[in-house]
């Protein structure tokens, strides 16, 4: 061998090995910038939950949630968030609300779900069937396209922002429509807070069936608890084991729709350009941790002390994942839309409450 060409095999050799130390030492720099990079949005999605928090304990009725996603929309109309400030941004509204989503689960148990019994499940399904079918038809009728009406009445079946969390991590939906479709809903649960006591003790109620529903009727945990505890203590506690087990529905709505996704990107792809579909890609890792997590705690592994500080937290990363959804939304595509999302939206309200009353009389639970 030539010695140049020694030389040259040498000095790739010890290129190489030097590199391999540079690139190792270069991957901790790369994930402490990305860190940071995420810090200004964060820090700034925070203040407006944690002012969002403070306004909430004193106006009860209407959330901190609701105030977050409202709050984030007026910043976003006065000044648009900077470049500066979206990484953080997107990475709260999106991985921390599925944080909160899996934290929620440590809260629910499958005996939950029989400990129900057939007193509520029939109202359960029908209101859960009644409202994403009038979804679809009112939605066509009234000229929306797939994505507002599948979060609007995926929100209003199940359990509002929550719920609109976990279909937006499967179907990708643009931050207007999330924001507008939670705006829309929880603007309803405010009137049917309001409404929704004078209404039961004007038809007679018994505590559990207002309790029942209210925990078909009303979509937010929060306004739930505020309209069934003005209502009595025996409503409050049978509303809200109703309104968990509402919660369980985003399992297999979310499973469903991660399917029919992947199906049409599979139809629409030609043969040779078709990405194979994995486990993984239908199946959202955290709905496997939101099951994951409700496993947990039906077998016990989650201590009874804990479930109040694990729901404060997940409500927090709710209503901070919300303010960045506000803080991203452009106004200007929710001016587009007009006013056809609140029209769905008072028609799925008028829709779920009709309907639970409705299935109460027929089954007998009124």
């Amino acid at each position: 061998m030539p010695a140049s060409t020694v030389e040259e095999t040498v000095t790739e050799t010890v290129g190489a090995q030097s590199a391999e130390p540079s690139a190792a030492l270069t991957r901790p720099r790369r994930a402490f910038a990305g860190f940071w990079a995420l810090v200004p949005g964060v820090s700034c999605v925070a203040v407006v939950a944690a002012g969002a928090t403070l306004l909430g304990s004193v106006i009860p009725v209407v959330g901190a949630p609701v105030i977050a996603v409202l709050a984030g929309i007026a910043i976003a109309v006065v000044r648009t968030p900077s470049a500066r400030l979206r990484p953080g941004i997107t990475f709260t509204s999106k991985k921390v609300l599925q944080g909160s989503i899996v934290l929620m689960g440590l809260g629910l148990s499958l005996a939950q779900v029989v400990s129900t019994g057939a007193r509520s499940l029939p109202v359960l399904v029908g209101t859960l069937v009644a409202a994403l079918g009038m979804a679809w038809l009112a939605g066509r009728l009234l000229g929306l396209r797939g994505d507002t009406r599948t979060l609007i009445g995926v929100g209003t079946a199940i359990c509002g922002a929550s719920a609109i969390a976990a279909t937006d991590a499967v179907i990708g939906a643009d931050e207007a429509d999330v924001s507008y479709s939670i705006a829309t809903i929880f603007t309803f649960n405010v009137i049917a807070v309001l409404l929704y006591p004078s209404l039961g003790h004007l038809l007679g109620l018994s505590q559990h069936s207002f309790g029942l529903w209210a925990g078909t009727a009303v979509n937010d945990l929060s306004s739930v608890v505020a309209a069934a505890t003005i209502y009595g203590h025996a409503a409050a506690s049978y509303g809200v084991i109703v309104k968990l087990t509402r919660t369980l529905a985003i399992i297999p709505i979310c499973l469903g729709l991660a399917a029919l996704r992947s199906r049409r990107g599979r139809d629409a792809a030609s043969a040779p350009t078709a990405r194979r579909v994995t486990v993984r890609r239908i199946v959202p890792v955290f709905i496997l941790a939101f099951v994951a997590a409700v496993a947990a705690n039906t077998i016990g592994l989650v201590p009874a002390p804990w479930q109040h500080g694990l729901s404060d937290l997940s409500t927090w990363m709710i209503t901070a994942a919300l303010a960045a959804i506000g803080l991203s939304t452009d106004v200007r595509h929710i001016r587009r839309t007009g006013l056809r999302p609140l029209a769905l939206g008072a028609v799925l309200w008028l829709t779920v409450g009709l309907t639970s009353l409705g299935l109460q009389v027929l089954t007998g639970t009124l």
